[in-house]
């Protein structure tokens, strides 16, 4: 806390004039004793030494002592525990407390100031910038960036995540904006990097080592947890978020990556380069360029390779979204190549699709010659299962088919129009129509229409009545088994029994209406005015006989 003078000299002239204490100036002025305190001590005098209470902790500290030098990062609740199966009885607070004071310190570490000469060294790391939405899909902003360790000249591109396929594009990037390559890079240990570490045993990404053959760097980790060691590029991801990113602009990602390449090569170039203040950075990196590794004749691809399996549908799953693929790869493993841009599989040596990169998600990327070709497949299919239930229930069907392609009608016509007449005359039927049709030279579906309707007429037979069924080749093929009726006759066996001679001449055709006032008129007005009678007038009013 800083005070004011006027506050100092009050502090001073209370103590020294009025001899009032530390707390009794602290609660008067309104602030804390420490701050009393250190404007006495600042003033020459001996800070007032407070009589010590005994502690339940005392006869506790040369254990807690001892520990804690043996194992200086033992945290103070378990050095608590240790200490209650002791017997200690105290608080957990106050224990804490003062573990946190007799904790050794480690000795404050002084670092060299490193120096590197022209075209010797490049830095890369992420910086993480929030996140963007893109469709409903939450995607990370993740700039990379690479500094050349002399000149500080900064290269900084965006991408939406830190998969291989942007940690190896950024890089061609950037050397083809260097138009060179330093000979060391240095990483942390990133998993693009290093896949595992034991001590100086590293084991790097075998990408990464790929592209450091093709360009002829030395890919070089830093110690585990020792950050210092690159601390050009985390100072440049510090300095392009105060000096770049902060209250920028931008709609879209093409648009942030063209600001920041403009940023790189103007703003950025134009400030003062931290070996030598007599010039800039863009000065220094001109003079490093002429001492980087010139780039290869031919470009490194860039593309990040994975194996995918290809499910039942023509669509290959990758990066939360589903790419089209032709029909005749599913149920199969295939190789998706991915750049920042664009998705291609492979099949083999061969590409075998190519899409626009899609950064949302659940969506379908469709190349419509895909899906197009699947529709022809299905359409043939389902043309071949009409045709092949034809030859098995209607021989003569092949024929016909045959004889009207050869005179110019189309097979798939045919074949509905046969589907429909077997659904209306049955197989039977249709065979001898069918044949009826070859012998007359008729070989047209509508002539063998023909002749069913007139042999269903010589038989005096009603026309059938076609049923409107979905267009489904599931409901359309499949077939019912009429079942037999008789079992229903065993339900409610028909009996016998004797009707009075009467009831049946009341339900004869022709005869006249009963007078109101005869005594069958009266019986049957009695009948309905009790249940008993209302039962026998339901059996007099039906006569099976009569029904049958």
């Amino acid at each position: 806390m800083t005070i004011d003078k006027s506050l100092e000299t009050q502090i001073l002239r209370f103590h020294l004039v009025e001899h009032w204490g530390v707390h009794t100036i602290a609660a008067q002025l309104g602030i804390h004793h420490s701050v009393v305190d250190r404007v006495l001590s600042q003033a020459g005098m001996p800070k007032a030494q407070r009589a010590l209470m005994p502690s339940k902790l005392d006869p506790y500290l040369p254990f807690v002592l001892q520990t804690l030098e043996k194992y200086p990062k033992l945290t103070a609740a378990r050095l608590y525990v240790m200490a209650c199966e002791r017997g200690y009885t105290g608080g957990p607070s106050h224990f804490r407390a003062r573990v946190a004071e007799l904790r050794p310190r480690p000795a404050a570490e002084a670092y060299l100031r490193l120096r590197t000469l022209p075209g010797e060294e490049a830095q890369m790391d992420w910086g993480s910038f929030s996140s963007i939405t893109v469709g409903r899909a939450e995607r990370p902003l993740m700039a990379f960036v690479m500094v050349l360790s002399y000149s500080r000249q900064i290269f900084l591109r965006f991408y939406l995540n830190q998969r291989m396929e942007s940690f190896l594009q950024g890089h061609v990037s950037a050397f083809n904006a260097f138009n060179g390559v330093s000979r060391v890079v240095l990483y942390d240990n990133l998993r693009s990097a290093v896949l595992e570490r034991h001590g100086s045993a590293i084991h790097f990404n075998p990408k990464l080592l790929d592209l450091a053959a093709h360009y002829h760097f030395e890919p070089r980790p830093v110690a585990v947890a020792r950050g210092n060691q690159k601390g050009r590029v985390e100072r440049a991801i510090r300095f392009i978020r105060d000096n770049f990113f902060a209250a920028r602009q931008w709609r879209d990602l093409d648009d942030l990556n063209t600001q920041a390449s403009h940023w790189c090569s103007g703003q950025s170039a134009s400030r003062a380069c931290p070996e030598d203040n007599r010039m800039t950075v863009a000065e220094a990196f001109a003079e490093e360029q002429g001492q980087l590794i010139p780039l290869p004749d031919n470009p490194y691809p860039g593309e990040d390779q994975t194996s995918v399996s290809v499910g039942k549908t023509p669509y290959v799953r990758f990066d939360l979204n589903d790419y089209s693929i032709p029909h005749t790869y599913v149920r199969r493993m295939v190789t998706v190549m991915a750049s920042p841009t664009r998705v291609r599989v492979i099949d083999a040596m061969t590409e075998i699709a190519s899409h626009l990169r899609c950064y949302d998600k659940a969506q379908q990327i469709e190349d419509p010659a895909h899906l197009a070709a699947l529709r022809e497949y299905k359409a043939n299919a389902r043309h071949h299962s009409n045709q092949d239930r034809l030859s098995h229930a209607v021989p003569a069907a092949i024929e016909l088919i045959s004889a009207a392609n050869a005179r110019g009608h189309r097979p798939s016509s045919v074949v509905k129009r046969l589907i429909e007449l077997l659904a209306q005359y049955g197989a039977e039927e249709l065979n001898a129509g069918i044949e009826q049709a070859l012998a007359q030279s008729s070989a047209h579906p509508e002539a063998v229409a023909q002749i069913l309707d007139q042999r269903r007429e010589a038989r005096d037979v009603a026309p059938p009545i076609a049923v409107s069924l979905p267009d489904n080749p599931d409901v359309q093929n499949a077939r019912v088994r009429l079942a037999s009726l008789s079992v229903y006759d065993q339900i409610n066996p028909p009996t016998e029994r004797t009707e009075p001679e009467n009831a049946n001449k009341g339900h004869e055709v022709g005869n006249s209406p009963e007078p109101e006032n005869s005594p069958e008129r009266e019986n049957s007005t009695e009948s309905k005015d009790s249940p008993e009678g209302h039962k026998e007038n339901h059996h007099d009013s039906i006569n099976t006989d009569d029904i049958q």
